[in-house]
C-alpha cells in the first residue's frame, strides 16, 4: 500500500504497524522523483506493507527517525523500531533493504 504521508505523524504509523517501509524525498530532489515509480512498483508488490514516502523538509520529526541526511533515503521499521537505512537511486539496492524486513 502506497501513501504519501500529508502530516508530520510517521511515528504513529511506525508505531502501529509490524513493518512499514519509508522513502524520504524533497521536491527539489531528482533522484527522488526517479526513485518514486520503483518505489511505488515495491508497494504494488507487497499491498499488506504500507510504504509511505514523506517530504523529509515539510515533517522534520518524521524524518528524526532515521538517519536522513541525504536523498532519498530509504527506512525500514519493524514493531516500531528502525531496522535499516540507506540512500539511494539503485532499484536493486532498495529491493534488499525491504527484502530484511519481510
Amino acid at each position: 500500500m502506497f501513501t504519501e504521508i500529508e502530516q508530520d505523524n510517521l511515528s504513529d504509523i511506525v508505531n502501529s504497524n509490524d513493518i512499514v517501509i519509508v522513502q524520504y524525498s524533497a521536491s527539489w530532489c531528482g533522484n527522488c522523483r526517479i526513485m518514486k515509480p520503483k518505489f511505488k512498483k515495491l508497494a504494488s508488490e507487497n499491498e499488506n506493507i504500507p510504504f509511505l514516502m514523506i517530504d523529509a523538509e515539510k515533517f522534520p520529526e518524521s524524518r528524526k527517525l532515521a538517519k536522513v541526511d541525504n536523498l532519498p533515503t530509504f527506512a525500514t521499521f519493524k514493531n516500531g523500531i528502525l531496522v535499516n537505512q540507506t540512500q539511494t537511486n539503485k532499484v536493486e539496492v532498495l529491493v534488499e533493504l525491504v527484502n530484511e524486513v519481510l
